[in-house]
């Protein structure tokens, strides 16, 4: 007998035991209310560099990491074909120009001609048909002058044309950030959109975390955030809730979630208010904790 009241008794303090536990561990792993932890990784707005015009890419300068600036030259294509094009106009413009040279000299003449004998009907040295035709000659030099003029402006127009696509091969950087992917080679021919690299703007950087469904009422946009990292424990970067998702999705499968029960999630973006020295860039792991109560004093995330 008394031994079977011992064995309830230790039954009844191991329960107790465990439960004293659970709530404990329940309470150092909450947060007070007011607050939601969510985690996530960090991303950026990006551009892609990509070309307008079909080429064999040539060089590409930079690396997968490196900082770049706007204007930057990143890569070259080269084409054939607009290599041609261009040597080909620029043989053009340079017989155009020859020939405008000479039609302006010849105008040049006529006209020396036509006022020399027009000055010699006033004096009645040359009868007035010869006159005529001297002015006739100067008015048709000058519609050649004209047309060589024309077809100078039109070769100039093809040197520039062909010269724009060459600079077009020339990949530069459209704004500054870190190349967070280099998507060819060099030898590779690259079609007319194609993208050759990717910049992300490390200015720009927001994490996106998923509120559980039952959370999700005291979200709303402009609560202020704090993002940890383990790269910098101690140093919590500020963040606003800048996007709320309208609909709930599934918990994705590399999110944490306080409660394993949650299924239903929604994505929220909280985009940081600076990155000082560029220390955060897109990739990295980090938590997040959301003030949606006014007075509440920030916490760590626990996980």
């Amino acid at each position: 007998m008394n031994k079977s009241k011992l064995m309830i008794a230790g039954v009844v303090l191991a329960l107790a035991g465990a439960l004293g536990y659970g709530i404990w561990q329940s309470r150092d792993r909450g947060l007070p209310d007011g607050l939601i932890q969510a985690n996530g990784r960090l991303e950026g707005d990006s551009v892609l560099v990509a070309t307008k015009y079909p080429g064999r890419l040539v060089e590409v300068r930079v690396r997968e990491g490196d900082m770049v600036n706007s204007g930057q030259l990143l890569a070259t294509l080269g084409s054939e074909e607009v290599s041609a094009r261009l040597s080909a106009a620029r043989a053009a413009l340079a017989a155009a120009q020859a020939q405008q040279q000479r039609a302006a000299a010849a105008a040049a003449q006529a006209d020396k001609d036509a006022a020399r004998f027009a000055d010699l009907l006033a004096r009645g040295s040359v009868d007035r048909m010869h006159a005529e035709q001297m002015q006739l000659a100067a008015v048709s030099a000058r519609t050649l002058r004209e047309q060589a003029r024309q077809q100078t402006h039109q070769a100039e127009a093809a040197v520039a044309e062909a010269g724009a696509v060459l600079q077009e091969l020339q990949l530069k950087a459209p704004s500054g950030g870190m190349v967070s992917n280099r998507l060819r080679e060099p030898g590779e021919v690259v079609a007319g959109g194609g993208a050759v690299l990717e910049i992300v703007d490390l200015n720009r950087l927001y994490l996106k975390v998923y509120v559980p469904e039952n959370q999700s009422g005291k979200i709303r946009l402009g609560l202020p955030a704090q993002i940890s990292t383990d790269a910098f424990p101690q140093h919590p970067f500020a963040a606003t809730v800048s996007h709320i998702a309208a609909r709930a999705e599934f918990t994705p499968k590399e999110v944490q979630t306080p409660d394993e029960r949650v299924k239903l999630v929604y994505a929220v973006k909280l985009t940081l208010a600076s990155n000082p020295d560029l220390r955060l860039t897109p990739g990295l792991p980090a938590d997040a904790v959301i003030r949606w109560k006014d007075g509440v004093a920030w916490q760590a995330p626990r996980w």
